[in-house]
């Protein structure tokens, strides 16, 4: 009986959330089998909003998860422009300050999932360090 409970328990996960929360969740547990320790989900403040940060060693990771149910469009590290690089620099520059952490090392991963929607599990590609901080905002790394 129960593991007919936890089959629809992820039956229901895989439908109604929405692709993204079911991205990261998937990219938090992926990493915190690499041994990261996960301290924030979804953070937001009023400079912007980071998916995921994590604690690798003595380095604070800010992760962006990018989640595809094919790659139609494209890869979904391809998401991660230019743009994106920038808001996410000065949304970690900001989550640093708040927590008096700027003489930490810092970086920036992406983790791109693909998930199509008649999958059960999804496929996940890990990018460390796949960038640097951009922009005014820069920080060293």
């Amino acid at each position: 009986m129960r593991w007919l409970s936890r089959w629809n328990l992820i039956r229901w996960r895989q439908t109604l959330l929405p692709l993204g929360r079911r991205g990261e969740a998937v990219a938090a547990r992926y990493l915190q089998r690499l041994g990261y320790l996960i301290v924030a989900r979804g953070y937001r403040d009023r400079i912007g909003e980071l998916d995921l940060v994590a604690v690798d060693g003595r380095t604070v990771v800010f992760v962006e998860v990018k989640t595809r149910s094919s790659h139609e469009g494209g890869q979904p590290a391809e998401a991660v422009h230019e743009t994106k690089q920038r808001q996410l620099t000065r949304a970690a520059l900001s989550y640093l300050r708040r927590h008096d952490l700027l003489e930490e090392q810092a970086r920036f991963d992406v983790i791109a999932v693909t998930w199509p929607s008649d999958a059960r599990k999804p496929s996940i590609a890990h990018f460390p360090n796949a960038f640097e901080a951009i922009g005014q905002w820069q920080f060293f790394c």
